[in-house]
């Protein structure tokens, strides 16, 4: 489904509803990340298992996320800062892609949706929130 905007996010999911919307996968976007905590009821609402990139739809209720490492990213960018402060050019500097990923799960809200999930999965995350 295709969201525009925060208004558009009630019919959104109420047409993957009708629809019979097995799953939901969140991709990155402005209109997600300023609207998470409303992303993760509707979803809630919905009873629809949700995956989404970063930790923080997670900790809002949602069912699970992979996707980069915010605290690597930082780190990455301040050494960015660090070295054109120290006189290199940001055009000679190489763009680089993350390299660390994390897969965070909700455990309370795959018990809420009568989710078991496999035990390989669960040994696979960074982190389970109970």
């Amino acid at each position: 489904m295709e969201v525009r905007g925060p208004e558009s996010l009630e019919l959104a999911f109420r047409a993957m509803t009708e629809q019979r919307a097995g799953a939901l996968m969140v991709l990155p976007g402005t209109i997600f990340a300023a609207n998470l905590q409303r992303f993760a009821e509707l979803t809630a609402k919905a009873r629809l298992p949700a995956i989404a990139p970063g930790r923080r739809f997670v900790e809002a209720g949602g069912l699970m996320s992979y996707g980069p490492s915010g605290p690597a990213m930082y780190r990455r960018a301040a050494a960015y800062v660090d070295k054109i402060l120290r006189g290199a050019k940001p055009a000679d500097i190489p763009v680089e892609q993350p390299t660390k990923f994390e897969l965070v799960i909700n455990l309370k809200t795959a018990k809420a949706l009568g989710l078991t999930l496999p035990y390989t999965l669960l040994g696979r995350a960074d982190e389970v929130i109970e």
